[in-house]
């Protein structure tokens, strides 16, 4: 993962010496429609796990706070880290621990996390045949579809396996060797004895008869700061009253989620998985909504970010931690959950 990071930066250093600061002058002088000023998202992955965000989208909330917004999917942590440095991206929408990664690779324009949208795993482990009564223990001398090593969902999953008393390395095989995305149909074509899986893939496998959500790694690992946006250290200095703008449209995101029922937030975000039937997705909402996925506001506290930086020495990703108040700024979200109110 660290070598990966640094072929990252690399490239984002020959870029600069080529392009100088164009990127962040073009983010200044960009013209939207009207007078909304255009932002471009890269998201990590297209997923009912990222609700609120969408429902922001849909119900017009960046429009109405003056931004017209590009979504975009990287399929990958890494591959949206990457735009955003290199300024293929005004904003990204990952698990934080990227920004922790570049960090310790000395990226001199690094990028800080100023809002937290989930706080529990949005995986789920799916087995071949149903269990009723399942445990971790199951998984012992098994194998299993995991995820990238360094990437959030693979960390996770090792990190409840460890609580259960499981060693990763030597208790199970698991395969990390598929591409995002992929693992769903490795699953099918008879890899493996379990995966670990997204929706709306995990309730996809269900719905075929190829396999059954048998825990969910939301539910198992705890309270787990997931998922975070995040911006170059210059964006957020000379752009701040776009991330407040679009912490706004994302709150008022959240608060629709928290007061409104699985069949409105459904309803709402269909038109952004239009090859997922409506039934579906209320049951992928209902899901998400039972495990406490979303917080009710974008504060990314300390506390979490410590809790993430244990989880990342645990999966022996991190060798030295780093400080809070360099990757965090908290004064967008506090005041976007203050305007809520």
């Amino acid at each position: 993962m660290k070598k990966l990071f640094c072929l990252f930066l690399t490239i984002i250093m020959i870029m600069g010496s080529l392009c100088g600061c164009g990127t962040q002058e073009d983010g200044n002088d960009k013209g939207g429609k009207g007078d909304n000023v255009p932002v471009v998202l890269n998201e990590v992955a297209h997923s009912i796990f990222y609700a609120p965000m969408y429902v922001a989208i849909e119900e017009g909330y960046f429009a109405k706070e003056g931004i017209d917004l590009t979504l975009v999917t990287g399929f990958g942590a890494d591959k949206t880290m990457t735009a955003l440095l290199t300024g293929e991206a005004d904003i990204g929408f990952m698990g934080s621990e990227s920004t922790i990664y570049t960090y310790k690779e000395g990226a001199s324009d690094h990028a800080v996390n100023f809002a937290q949208l989930t706080q529990r795993a949005g995986n789920f482990l799916v087995s071949r045949e149903p269990i009723d009564d399942f445990g971790w223990d199951m998984l012992k001398g098994k194998n299993v579809l995991g995820g990238r090593a360094g990437g959030m969902p693979e960390m996770v999953f090792e990190y409840i396996l460890k609580k259960n008393g499981i060693d990763p390395a030597a208790d199970l095989a698991i395969d990390q060797s598929i591409d995002f995305g992929s693992t769903a149909a490795a699953f099918s074509g008879g890899q493996a004895d379990f995966t670990v899986e997204f929706e709306p893939h995990a309730t996809s496998l269900e719905a075929k008869g190829d396999g059954y959500v048998v825990a969910s790694l939301g539910k198992d690992s705890g309270y787990v700061p997931y998922t975070a946006f995040s911006a170059k250290k210059s964006y957020i200095e000379q752009n701040p009253d776009i991330i407040q703008s679009f912490t706004n449209a994302l709150q008022k995101g959240m608060d629709y989620v928290r007061s409104h029922s699985p069949e409105e937030i459904a309803k709402v975000i269909a038109p952004q998985f239009e090859e997922t039937d409506l039934a579906t997705i209320t049951t992928i909402v209902e899901r998400y909504a039972a495990q406490d996925t979303w917080k009710s506001d974008l504060i990314f506290e300390e506390d979490s970010f410590t809790l993430l930086q244990n989880i990342l020495e645990e999966a022996g990703e991190l060798d030295g931690r780093v400080p809070y108040a360099d990757l965090v700024d908290t004064t967008y979200a506090q005041k976007a959950a203050g305007k809520s109110k």
